[in-house]
């Protein structure tokens, strides 16, 4: 079952925390998360899964910033969340998906237990100009039947910023 707006406002700084919170993007069945002023890119067209791939920074001016499509930019949310007792679901905004704009390649799916910032997997389908503090992508919260056990520890948890790929460290065990 998927929470209300009414019943993640209920439940903010309980079982649900998001700082800084702003009633004012509270949806029906979401709450809007905003784009933080730092991109992170890779700085080499091949990847490879076994390695740490450089990456270099990238500041968003108040004047915006043009991503280009064929490039993934690494953003992250202004917000810092959690929940021990639900599913976190992220999703970009229909406003800005019709723009051509994706936030997450593949990791909209949290665990019970995340505490960060979420790292979006930005791409695009032709240039759009983005800009720090846009409400670019919502989270919604799902209740879990049956036991589980929380997200205490692992590679993206309690991170203070934009997280590349830590795929490699798969590989070293």
């Amino acid at each position: 079952m998927i929470l209300s707006g009414k019943t993640i406002r209920d439940k903010m700084g309980k079982e649900i925390i998001i700082t800084p919170y702003d009633d004012g993007r509270i949806n029906p069945n979401s709450y809007n998360l905003t784009l933080h002023n730092e991109l992170v890119v890779y700085k080499s067209h091949e990847l490879d899964m076994k390695k740490q791939n450089d990456t270099q920074t990238i500041l968003i001016p108040e004047e915006g910033f043009v991503l280009q499509p064929g490039t993934l930019y690494l953003g992250r949310t202004q917000e810092y969340t959690e929940t021990d007792k639900y599913v976190p679901m992220l999703e970009g905004r229909s406003s800005v998906g019709r723009l051509g704009l994706y936030v997450h390649v593949c990791a909209g799916f949290g665990d019970i237990g995340f505490k960060g910032y979420w790292t979006l997997e930005i791409h695009c389908v032709q240039p759009i100009r983005v800009y720090a503090g846009v409400e670019i992508c919502q989270i919604y919260y799902h209740s879990i039947e049956g036991d589980y056990e929380p997200y205490i520890s692992g590679k993206y948890q309690n991170n203070k910023g934009i997280q590349p790929s830590l795929l490699y460290r798969d590989f070293e065990r």
